[in-house]
């Protein structure tokens, strides 16, 4: 999440909101505007949010501005957490288009009861745990999107319309792959991996140089191996080892624009003990040298 934002000069809009079911209701959203428009709305603990960027770029706003966290084109937001309010605050970028359902936790847990193992946080166990999971738009989740906000159809049939495309987006979200030799897990467990998976994070970044292996960082936060894997690329959706290669790609670049260390000790700084390493890896990522790169800032 990125910290602060000033959303004082910020135009405010309205969803074009439809009650498909008992407490059920599609939000859609499009800014055709040049600048960034903010849409709100006060929601209780009871709802589980379901937020999908169509198009373009979205941030949810949590703590009155204090933090933000992306949404990015054909990406999706769950949110769910019992123990407080979470407001919908969405700052929608120009020329994006987002859907949001909302369902109450009851009426979600009654359309999922035989899958209460599918679905985890539908245990009783789990009742009072809270959920953030981002995720892909697949390509049959993108049709239903794109058919909730084109609508054009006549108004008199938009309510069951509505209600039919709501229920088959969720039935396609908690879609399960049917290999067996595929686990899919549609919920990064609990809140407590999720801050060891942030620790991890914070480890490979602090000691980029000479990061730790992956089964030493597995053993330093707690977590087995898979979950590592499979925690980190569902809160940063990518690798560990990707993740870190951009990170210092980009502390590269800054190191560069400063100007106060040479090539090669910009190259050690970030971990690469050779700079036709480090050289090779600043063209793959950037498509120019690091010494071509500073004289182009020139």
């Amino acid at each position: 999440m990125s910290q602060e934002l000033d959303q004082k000069n910020v135009a405010k809009s309205t969803f074009d909101e439809t009650m498909v079911d008992d407490g059920v209701v599609v939000l859609t959203f499009k800014n055709e505007e040049q600048s960034p428009q903010s849409v709100l709305k006060a929601i209780d603990s009871s709802f589980i949010q379901f937020h999908f960027c169509v198009k373009g770029t979205t941030k949810f706003v949590f703590n009155q501005g204090r933090y933000t966290l992306d949404i990015h084109e054909e990406n999706s937001l769950l949110l769910y957490n019992p123990q407080r309010e979470l407001p919908i605050n969405l700052l929608v970028d120009p020329n994006s288009w987002i859907v949001s359902v909302l369902i109450p936790i009851k009426k979600f847990h009654g359309l999922f009861s035989s899958e209460a193992d599918h679905i985890s946080f539908l245990n009783d166990d789990n009742k009072d745990k809270k959920y953030y999971k981002d995720g892909v738009i697949s390509p049959s989740m993108a049709i239903v999107l794109n058919q909730l906000i084109n609508y054009s159809l006549n108004s008199s049939i938009k309510h069951i319309y509505f209600k039919g495309k709501a229920y088959e987006l969720l039935s396609l979200y908690f879609n399960r792959n049917e290999d067996a030799n595929v686990e899919q897990c549609p919920f990064l467990v609990d809140e407590a991996n999720v801050i060891k998976i942030r620790k991890a994070k914070d480890i490979v970044v602090s000691r980029m140089a000479e990061p730790p292996s992956l089964q030493e960082l597995a053993d330093e936060i707690g977590l087995s191996l898979k979950k590592l894997k499979e925690g980190f690329k569902q809160i940063y959706g990518d690798s560990v080892f990707s993740f870190l290669l951009d990170y210092k790609m980009e502390v590269a670049r800054k190191l560069l624009e400063a100007g106060e260390d040479n090539v090669n000790e910009v190259g050690h700084k970030v971990g690469y003990s050779t700079s036709s390493h480090f050289i090779a890896a600043f063209k793959k990522k950037y498509g120019t040298t690091p010494k071509k790169y500073i004289m182009s800032l020139n």
